[in-house]
């Protein structure tokens, strides 16, 4: 099964905040699109990947996330997250109604294609299904299958959300750059120890982070 992702980011300007122990604030955006930009290449590289879309407001974003291959589709309704995935997957749906969709958060710098792909397999024995994050409270990556609604409700303790509402949890291991998202220096520190995209290696050598 190839399935199309869907990767929200916001505003570059606004991204990452979480980071400011970390990252000075010249340094935030230019961080926030590492992590996307090497988000999305190892989507695209992944075996169970047919299309990438990125919905998003950011035009610098947009052009550079469009030069590795993605999608782009502009965060029309402006309500946030879950609306946002929610139009973009109609959007995507509306090209390709028999497809399955996945939304995939954008701070996965760590991400490796074939635990990508692992975890899209798993996903596709059921109608919806999510995996946790690396913390176990909040999600990393939420599946429908074809003719299944993606249903998104990130957020706070986005985990117990999505069990709420009748998605299957993915109990699987090895897939740890999959989990590890990035919204603190200590979670930033965790994916480089996993082993961070050519991206975010860069801009994080520009960083002075206490246990590297």
């Amino acid at each position: 099964m190839q399935w199309t992702l869907i990767i929200p980011l916001k505003s570059l300007a606004r991204a990452k905040s979480r980071l400011s122990d970390t990252a000075a604030d010249g340094l935030r955006p230019s961080l926030a699109l590492a992590f996307a930009q090497d988000t999305v290449a190892a989507a695209l590289a992944s075996p169970a990947v047919g299309d990438v879309a990125v919905v998003t407001g950011d035009e610098l974003a947009g052009r550079e996330l469009a030069t590795l291959g993605a999608r782009i589709v502009a965060d029309e309704p402006g309500g946030g997250l879950n609306a946002a995935l929610a139009h973009a997957a109609a959007v995507v749906r509306a090209a390709s109604p028999a497809c399955p969709v996945a939304a995939l958060n954008a701070d996965l710098p760590a991400l490796r294609p074939f635990e990508l792909a692992r975890v899209l397999d798993a996903a596709a024995e059921f109608p919806r299904a999510f995996l946790a994050d690396a913390a176990t409270i909040g999600t990393t990556l939420l599946a429908a299958t074809p003719g299944r609604e993606l249903l998104p409700a990130f957020g706070p303790r986005s985990r117990a959300r999505h069990h709420d509402s009748g998605a299957r949890e993915l109990l699987l291991d090895a897939v740890d750059s999959v989990r590890q998202d990035v919204d603190t220096g200590a979670d930033l520190r965790a994916a480089l120890a996993l082993g961070v995209g050519p991206r975010t290696a860069a801009v994080a050598a520009r960083l002075l982070i206490p246990g590297q």
